[in-house]
């Protein structure tokens, strides 16, 4: 049963990102602190420095990667549902289009309503249904939630979107030191776990003094691209309404279908849903403004996801809680 004093836990987590990323947002919109080529040299010290040494170190800390195998699978089997359900849609489409209307012409713009035979609506349902902000918002709220092993999960499940779900979307991971970064930090928690071996204090001490400003100042960006924005909102409302959705209903439940069919019970499959119903990731946004690919649906999910994560990651909670 879940009580208060969990619900606390968990705002109290969740508190310090919201001041973090409300001082961001508060330097551009009303203190105008930072002029946009200023916020880019932000965003480029959280990409190449901020976030790797972060993800370095809480994968080279990391247990094994033993406990969260199964939820590793249901991930990658909630992807595939995903992916499925998309390309069922989208075959629908091309046989309403093309069979039983040959003469319709195809909806080939990336910014028509989904109803059409679009292939980018296809990318950025992936992106909605698959793609959240682990690192930030997943380790310090699961850590509170349940503690280091479920901590250590997500880190795991960051791990694999960095390097297997992202790459695909950035054009290659040569540009992405964050992966590097996940990767290397997988490579020494295998080796210290296998030998037994310490990382040497300097090094420790050096990497630990770079980590600990990864998530401060990378809600901060998130709070700075929030105020860089002209409107919260800048997509139709339908559209908004689809996009969390596919956000916060169908990608926790697409997940509980992976994990179910894998047989993850108890607290492994909370945190399987819990993680899924994260506020998706800002580098889903950034790819979509580098394709043209509905930017403004990943925008406003991003920004509305994440002031609305809260109150909807606390409901999902309670609600597993009491199953």
């Amino acid at each position: 049963m879940i009580g208060w004093g969990d619900v606390y836990k968990v705002v109290s987590a969740m508190a310090p990102l919201y001041f973090a990323l409300g001082l961001g947002y508060a330097s551009v919109q009303w203190w105008k602190f930072f002029t946009r080529d200023q916020c880019d040299a932000v965003n480029r010290l959280v990409i190449y420095f901020a976030l790797p040494f972060f993800a370095f170190d809480f994968n080279a800390h990391a247990g094994t990667f033993a406990a969260g195998y199964r939820v590793l699978a249901a991930d990658a089997v909630a992807k595939l549902v995903v992916v499925l359900a998309l390309a069922g849609w989208i075959a629908y489409c091309c046989w309403r289009h093309w069979i039983r209307a040959p003469k319709a012409p195809p909806a080939s713009s990336a910014s028509a309503w989904p109803g059409g035979p679009s292939w980018s609506w296809c990318i950025t349902g992936y992106s909605l249904g698959t793609l959240n902000n682990g690192l930030f918002v997943g380790v310090p709220l699961l850590d509170a939630m349940y503690g280091k092993w479920a901590r250590d999960i997500v880190v795991q499940l960051s791990v694999l979107q960095a390097v297997v779900w992202l790459p695909p979307a950035a054009g290659g991971v040569g540009g992405n030191p964050n992966v590097y970064a996940s990767l290397l930090g997988v490579l020494w928690s295998s080796v210290a776990n296998r030998w037994h071996l310490e990382m040497p204090g300097i090094v420790d001490g050096s990497i630990s003094i770079m980590s600990r400003t990864g998530l401060g100042i990378g809600m901060f960006n998130t709070g700075l691209f929030i105020g860089l924005q002209d409107k919260l909102v800048v997509c139709r409302p339908g559209l908004t309404a689809l996009g969390m959705a596919m956000r916060f209903v169908a990608a926790p439940a697409a997940t509980a279908v992976g994990a179910l069919l894998l047989g993850l019970r108890g607290d492994l499959l909370r945190v399987a849903i819990l993680q899924a119903a994260l506020p998706q990731s800002v580098g889903a946004f950034i790819f979509a403004l580098e394709y043209d690919l509905h930017a403004d649906v990943l925008s406003t999910v991003v920004i509305v996801g994440t002031l609305a994560s809260l109150p909807v990651i606390i409901t999902y909670y309670i609600v597993l809680g009491l199953l």
